[in-house]
């Protein structure tokens, strides 16, 4: 992306707001923008993530798509806009890597609690819920991409997330194996009733998910104002 040219986010909304309910807002950021060294990161972003919604944050490599969801999540300020959050909001976060050390000793059951302490039976309930229950305790080191994308899954479900943030989590998984990771996150999201915020590169899984899409697109001109508008569009017929 070329230096200086901000990022607008496009919302896809593949299902009308019903009138008759009323689904509980997570988090609600309108036209948020986020400025460092005298440019535009991203501006002009509305997304919006309610109880049990699945939405997909997607973009090309440097749209800005991380410093999005950190300042979603008041990770990082933002320089304009308004960003609400559900009172007492619980996030779990998948990150995209997590490096860890082949000196440390570090196995797997001790992972999922190095952000607190958890009875044994909620990390055998979090670990069967993501298909590593039969692994036993071995060192994080010696599993593979798919396996230790599902235990940082489990580390971030052991929380009770209401909003589930995953970063990037089918990176270093083929094919076959990142489409059985999101089935995995959708019987999450199904049992918990989480809302799912879903950082994607992957246009072609995206498109063909039922659900809301949000797209960073970098615009160099815009009448209007430096960083474009956001824009709404109809699910086919969008250009991304």
């Amino acid at each position: 992306m070329p230096q200086g040219v901000p990022c607008h986010a496009r919302r896809i909304d593949i299902m009308g707001d019903d009138p008759h309910t009323c689904p509980t807002r997570l988090v609600d950021a309108r036209n948020i923008g986020v400025r460092r060294n005298k440019r535009w990161i991203i501006r002009q972003v509305d997304i919006q993530v309610t109880r049990g919604e699945l939405v997909y944050l997607i973009g090309a490599n440097g749209a800005g798509k991380s410093t999005c969801v950190k300042a979603l999540l008041g990770l990082i300020r933002i320089d304009e806009g308004e960003i609400e959050q559900a009172p007492g909001l619980e996030v779990g976060y998948v990150p995209q890597r997590l490096s860890v050390s082949p000196t440390l000793p570090l196995s797997l059951r001790r992972l999922v609690t190095l952000t607190g302490r958890f009875s044994a039976r909620d990390i055998d309930a979090v670990l069967a819920a993501v298909g590593l229950e039969k692994l036993g305790d071995p060192p994080v080191t010696t599993l593979s991409g798919g396996e230790f994308q599902r235990l940082l899954l489990a580390r971030a479900l052991i929380h009770q997330p209401d909003l589930l943030v995953l970063d990037e989590p089918d990176q270093g998984v083929d094919i076959a194996g990142a489409e059985v990771f999101h089935e995995l996150i959708e019987e999450i999201r199904q049992d918990l009733d989480c809302g799912v915020l879903l950082i994607s590169h992957d246009i072609k899984m995206v498109m063909d998910a039922d659900s809301d899409v949000v797209v960073l697109v970098p615009h160099e001109h815009d009448q209007q104002s430096p960083g474009g508008a956001a824009q709404s569009a109809g699910h086919h017929g969008s250009d991304a």
